[in-house]
């Protein structure tokens, strides 16, 4: 399995971004081969929906767009989702505001936030569906060293300045054999306000064993590393640094042509690949007790010590109301979740997503069709 995406589909992807903000995605549905016979969608309701939130999610949508839209005009309906990769904080406003359908978010709504939520929802919750998992590599530039071996806490240690020298005896120890050089570690972090930072230190307080006391937050907190913006910029800033090491979404580690390590979760090294991160995501419980709402209980992928399963994998939801929508807003969204859900699954290892599990998809899918 390989999660690369070519410098040919980035930049038709980035074309593609400009669209989508201006007005939606419209002009590709001849590009996608589905079976309308086959898709569970109705394509009923309103026309075209909107949304905004999380970048993370934005290349997945921009294909479940597309999907939905062939879908619905073999059967003869024209629809249409216009997404605004805004930010997940942006989307939750958006949302709360009622200015657009649903959001997608890297985090799940809660808190202040959900009780707002509920009120735009007509009293009833928000339910945040976990629609989009992408895994996250720790990526590293080390010359000679093709295989890294690393664990929760020693990858804590490296970026709260406690291991800063590639050969220490912990990670000499996860690595036995290897030439690890005497050179220093130079941790690259993000230095913008990222969803994949707040997940990567919920990693770190979940696997680390208690080294990780910093907590977590879109904003990194470890106290060491050069900053650089996005995950083109920290990916980009590990190719032409010896010794450094990041982290960030497996496609731009493999874009920029970085080895990635792999994790030992307590059960022995897990390469980064689509059946481990799906390994992974199978064995996700949920913190919600009832109901539709499907937020999940990060410990349960972070801290998984399954054999085979590899636990940096980010989770961003589509938050939805369970009700309160106007028929024709309620159809809609149930529709396009659906394809979303099911035939929009198809082709999302390419572009750097992990596909959902059959028993995720079967979870997910209950809960869209309890949208009121």
């Amino acid at each position: 399995m390989n999660f690369k995406r070519s410098g040919a589909l980035l930049g038709a992807l980035a074309a593609g971004a400009v669209t989508l903000a201006a007005c939606g995605t419209d002009n590709n549905a001849a590009d996608v081969d589905v079976d309308a016979s086959a898709s569970a969608a109705t394509c009923e309701g309103k026309p075209t929906l909107s949304a905004a939130g999380s970048s993370a999610q934005k290349n997945a949508m921009d294909a479940f767009v597309s999907t939905y839209i062939a879908v619905c005009s073999e059967k003869g309906v024209n629809v249409n989702v216009a997404y605004n990769p805004s930010g997940s904080g942006d989307g939750r406003t958006q949302f709360i505001a009622k200015q657009i359908d649903f959001a997608g978010s890297d985090s799940a709504i809660k808190g202040d936030q959900a009780a707002q939520a509920a009120e735009r929802c007509a009293g009833n919750p928000a339910w945040n569906l976990p629609l989009v998992f992408g895994p996250v590599a720790i990526a590293y530039n080390l010359e000679g060293v093709d295989n890294l071996v690393l664990d929760g806490p020693t990858i804590a240690k490296i970026f709260n300045g406690g291991i800063t020298k590639w050969n220490d005896p912990a990670i000499a120890a996860l690595n036995s054999g290897a030439a690890l050089p005497d050179s220093t570690i130079a941790p690259i972090v993000r230095s913008d306000s990222s969803g994949t930072t707040d997940n990567f230190q919920k990693y770190l307080e979940a696997a680390s064993a208690g080294v990780w006391t910093t907590g977590a937050g879109s904003d990194f907190t470890g106290g060491v590393g050069e900053g650089a913006k996005g995950s083109a910029g920290v990916a980009q800033a590990v190719g032409s640094t010896p010794g450094a090491v990041t982290y960030v979404e497996s496609s731009f580690a493999e874009q920029n042509n970085l080895s990635i390590a792999q994790i030992d979760n307590g059960s022995g090294p897990v390469e980064l690949s689509e059946a481990t991160a799906g390994k992974a995501i199978e064995g996700a419980a949920f913190a919600s007790t009832g109901g539709g709402d499907l937020t999940l209980d990060l410990s349960s992928i972070y801290g998984s010590t399954e054999a085979g399963a590899y636990p940096l994998v980010l989770a961003t939801y589509e938050i939805v109301c369970s009700a309160g929508y106007d028929a024709d807003t309620s159809a809609a969204v149930k529709s396009f979740l659906t394809s979303a859900a099911n035939e929009g699954q198809a082709g999302l290892a390419e572009q750097g997503y992990v596909p959902l599990p059959d028993s995720f998809k079967a979870k997910l899918t209950e809960s869209i069709d309890a949208i009121a």
